[in-house]
């Protein structure tokens, strides 16, 4: 199966030289032209690497580099025009694996793709995969998708086991309703934001003690939920 690159690339013409390169080496390749439309494609594909301009309209290079490292550690390789900016991004410690300043060779550019997904490669390989989850009297069998409360099993719906495993493998971080609602039902999905609050409430009635004071998904007013892990 053919890895698949994400360019988020404003220059059009660099983002084409990018994906020409890359497909000739037998990479599969999309392109998105500023920071939204990047931030749509990492919920809504399965990427394994991507290349990442620092300088974007939209949400810029940094921001959409922090945002990416809550949801995925698979390869960022942050693309900059000018070397100054590289001490920026060591300085802000944003997640970026690695920086390539233009103008690059195609030829440095497909050897550093290369190298950086046999890394990734090499590393998910020697973890092992985390089947359960368990905080606080609460254990979620990610393989089996089953839920418990104190030994208890108690009944979810798809999403519903989607939208908790999400947040309890992302503990300590605050996620909006519109990041959410794109990541567990995608972009394209029918419905909207509402959809997030209506599932929130119907976990914490399954998994909270007190639901007025939540122990486990608690909001964060003007910004999203969090799960306190």
């Amino acid at each position: 199966m053919k890895k698949k690159i994400l360019v988020i690339e404003d220059d059009q013409s660099i983002a084409e030289l990018e994906q020409d390169y890359l497909e000739i080496e037998g990479f599969a390749v999309e392109i998105a032209s500023d920071g939204n439309n990047g931030l749509k494609a990492v919920n809504a594909l399965d990427n394994d690497l991507i290349l990442l301009d620092l300088m974007l309209p939209g949400i810029n290079g940094f921001e959409l580099c922090k945002q990416i490292r809550d949801v995925t550690n698979i390869p960022i390789l942050m693309v900059t025009a000018k070397y100054e900016d590289i001490d920026k991004v060591r300085g802000l410690g944003l997640g970026a694996d690695d920086y390539i300043v233009k103008p690059f060779s195609p030829s440095e550019l497909v050897a550093r793709v290369k190298a950086h997904l046999a890394m990734y490669e090499r590393l998910i390989q020697r973890e092992t995969p985390k089947e359960e989850i368990s905080i606080r009297g609460l254990q979620i069998n990610t393989a089996a998708r089953q839920v418990f409360i104190n030994g208890k099993e108690i009944p979810f719906t798809v999403k519903e086991f989607d939208l908790l495993r999400f947040f309890a493998e992302h503990p300590n971080q605050v996620f909006s309703k519109e990041h959410l609602f794109e990541r567990i039902w995608g972009f394209d999905a029918i419905g909207d934001n509402a959809t997030v609050t209506v599932h929130v409430k119907k976990i914490r009635k399954k998994i909270e003690k007190d639901t007025d004071n939540p122990q486990y998904i608690q909001t964060v007013w003007g910004s999203g939920y969090r799960f306190k892990g």
